[in-house]
């Protein structure tokens, strides 16, 4: 019983970390972006200049911050929480969508408002910023649904991160190295 308190405690732990992690992501991605400026015409608005390279920021920056957010996460929650690895894993999977979608949250609310919306009503070639928001994402993404390929870079950089901490550090929590593990059983000298 004991047993399971403390693996519930760690997969709590866990995601909220993430999520806290997340929220901090959100506001470095908020903060690195500059926003492209766009103009207000006939009640809409258009990039100007426009281009993939001026849309694409708000997503480059995301996937950047979140690549390395979660891989930072990951292991350090790893490395210093090393029991329970299975529930570890399933818990770092979790925490780190729930932290991809809090980082867009926070940093999409911290941008501009939606040019389209202030768009309308004003006088044509008014300058307007625009939004902080990702490549395939129209509105609010839902929780637990990759609506942009970027809303993956926070979880992927977790796994990789994982798989290094529970694979190829394995031994650390015996006290020692993965490859020189005593036998079992010594086989006595030939002779």
């Amino acid at each position: 019983m004991r047993e399971r308190w403390g693996t519930a405690v760690q997969v709590l732990g866990i995601v909220a970390v993430f999520a806290a992690v997340g929220a901090v992501a959100g506001v470095v991605w908020e903060w690195l972006w500059d926003a492209p400026v766009g103009v207000a015409y006939q009640d809409q608005w258009f990039l100007e200049p426009a281009g993939p390279d001026y849309a694409f920021s708000g997503t480059g920056w995301y996937v950047v911050v979140a690549l390395v957010a979660g891989a930072l996460t990951a292991f350090a929650l790893g490395w210093w929480w090393p029991r329970h690895e299975v529930a570890s894993l399933a818990a770092i999977v979790v925490g780190s969508v729930l932290a991809g979608w809090v980082m867009f949250r926070v940093g999409h609310s911290l941008g501009p408002q939606d040019p389209r919306v202030l768009a309308a009503g004003k006088a044509d070639f008014t300058a307007i910023p625009s939004d902080l928001t990702l490549a395939g994402v129209d509105g609010e993404p839902r929780l637990f649904r990759l609506d942009s390929a970027a809303m993956a870079a926070f979880p992927i950089g977790a796994m990789i991160a994982s798989v290094y901490v529970f694979a190829v550090a394995t031994g650390r929590r015996s006290g020692r190295r993965s490859g020189r593990r005593k036998p079992a059983v010594e086989t006595p000298p030939a002779g």
